[in-house]
């Protein structure tokens, strides 16, 4: 009778040890395969990091060549510059053009376009207009009404001076009147560090007004020329610049991502050996139990 009893109790004793096993591998087994899935991430990215710093050579000499484009057009502007007083500045029809590009994992470089953008409507609104789908996005939730012209699929490889150009030429057949366009795109600082800027670039009326200009005897009036040819030498330098501001932060968001995945692998291998050891453990003292039951 006693036996008969003790028979069910017994039996729930020796079941118990194999579902505590029986957990312990199934956690085991999601460990093991969420440490895979780290592991190919971390291949990944690895990958990635190998890419942009390849690209991030040739990025910095095309940089390097487009200053020289920048150079003349800051030149030039900085000659011809007025001077004016508040009431006219307050005046002044603003077309404000954000530069960044349409690809992602790249840290915050289009966030700080944007936040750059977002500042100078704060301090004086005016129109703008877009280069990227990624700033796009992000504009429009704060200043949807004051687009008035984007652009994508520019800048996947080195920017060209036929993109610039065309993109110059677009803001010029915009349906925004503006006397200055403030360009604001990411500066190369060095190889982890850039910040937004702005560049101004003033409108042919403007140019032809300014004392500096006048100073010179013309036949004809190319300021309108020169405007346009200057508006697309600044789009163009900064571009290119902002280019390769954007390998480096790509190159640095991919060598950070890496190394979490390393520290989160070494942390999941450490939970699976332990929990190894565990079930290891458990069948051990199964076993002496049995044994010294026999």
């Amino acid at each position: 009778m006693f036996a008969r009893a003790a028979r069910p109790a017994l039996t729930v004793a020796r079941s118990a040890p194999i579902k505590q096993q029986q957990a312990g591998m199934a956690t085991l087994k999601e460990i093991d395969q969420r440490l895979k899935s780290v592991r190919n991430i971390e291949k990944i990215t690895k990958s990635m990091k190998v890419v942009a710093s390849t690209k991030l050579t040739r990025a910095e000499r095309a940089m390097r060549e487009a200053k020289k484009y920048g150079t003349a057009s800051n030149e030039l502007f900085n000659e011809t510059k007025a001077e004016e007083n508040v009431d006219a500045k307050a005046e002044k029809k603003i077309l404000y053009l954000a530069m960044s590009s349409d690809g992602g994992l790249c840290g915050g470089i289009h966030s700080s376009v944007t936040r750059a953008v977002k500042k100078q409507l704060l301090e004086q609104p005016g129109k703008i207009a877009i280069v990227g789908d990624k700033p796009k996005a992000q504009i429009s939730r704060i200043a949807a009404d004051s687009i008035v012209v984007s652009f994508s699929a520019i800048g996947k490889d080195v920017p060209t001076f036929a993109e610039a150009s065309a993109v110059a030429d677009e803001l010029v057949k915009a349906d925004a009147e503006w006397d200055e366009v403030k360009i604001i795109s990411n500066h190369y600082l060095s190889a982890i560090a850039y910040e937004a800027r702005e560049t101004t670039v003033v409108s042919a009326a403007a140019l032809s007004e300014a004392a500096g200009f006048q100073a010179y005897e013309m036949e004809e009036d190319v300021s309108k020329d020169l405007a346009e040819f200057s508006l697309a030498n600044a789009i163009y330098a900064l571009l290119v610049e902002g280019h390769a501001a954007e390998i480096s932060a790509r190159r640095t968001a991919m060598e950070n991502a890496s190394n979490n995945a390393n520290d989160m692998m070494a942390s999941l291998q450490l939970q699976f050996n332990r929990g190894r050891q565990a079930v290891i453990t458990n069948e051990l003292i199964d076993i002496i139990t049995g044994a010294s039951a026999l």
